[in-house]
């Protein structure tokens, strides 16, 4: 793995932070890829000469294909995708505002397509790469609706993309979502009881899966769950 990139989007502060944390533990190169550039560039520096920031707003399509062409144009190939950025937008579907349901479904899922669709084309070719989703446990719909309005709908959304995606990519490909749980993290608030730690590692774990590891599956502490 010394030898690969990952890109996590929203990775200046939270879950994204420690996903880019272990994984530049690891010996991985990562890119934060952060909507407000200051805040990216501390995060960056925080991880060592292995870490580069980007400005990069993923409900923003111009944001991602910039962001695209500027590695590229430096000779970087991302293998690793980590789908972390989004907005925590809970109000019930009828009664939300038209505007502010666009925006959650523009962080939370379109901005995940873009990002797949600007990336995983190269790691087809290349024959490796590897894509993970951050959902959440409200994108649930095998027994009862998802729960957490806009937010709940996109993430069950995501989960959809995911098998599409993994159905396009192909088997070198390995794409997934999980589940990081109730996470102590600005968006979970203190009272949450799992650790960052804890939230980042299944996401750790399938960005590092091995050849023979799973694809198009959604995860809870490294288990295969229904969704």
């Amino acid at each position: 793995m010394s030898s690969r990139t990952a890109l996590i989007t929203g990775a200046n502060r939270g879950i994204g932070h420690e996903i880019a944390r272990q994984l530049a533990e690891a010996g991985i190169a990562v890119v934060i890829g952060s909507r407000d550039p200051a805040a990216g560039e501390d995060a960056a520096r925080t991880l060592g000469s292995q870490s580069r920031a980007e400005q990069l707003d993923v409900s923003d399509s111009n944001s991602v294909a910039a962001c695209a062409r500027r590695l590229a144009d430096d000779g970087v190939e991302i293998d690793i995708l980590v789908n972390n950025a989004g907005l925590y937008t809970t109000t019930p579907l009828l009664t939300i505002d038209e505007s502010a349901f666009i925006e959650a479904l523009e962080a939370n899922f379109v901005g995940a397509w873009r990002t797949a669709r600007a990336f995983v084309p190269s790691m087809r070719a290349r024959r490796w790469g590897r894509v993970v989703n951050v959902s959440t446990g409200y994108a649930h719909f095998a027994e009862r609706a998802p729960q957490a309005g806009a937010y709940g709908l996109a993430k069950a959304s995501l989960n959809v993309l995911t098998r599409m995606i993994a159905a396009e990519a192909g088997a070198s490909v390995k794409v997934n979502s999980m589940s990081p749980g109730w996470v102590a993290t600005r968006m979970g608030g203190t009272g949450a009881p799992r650790s960052v730690r804890e939230g980042a590692d299944t996401a750790v774990w399938l960005a590092t899966l091995p050849d023979d590891g799973p694809t198009d599956g959604f995860y809870y502490d490294r288990q295969r769950i229904p969704w």
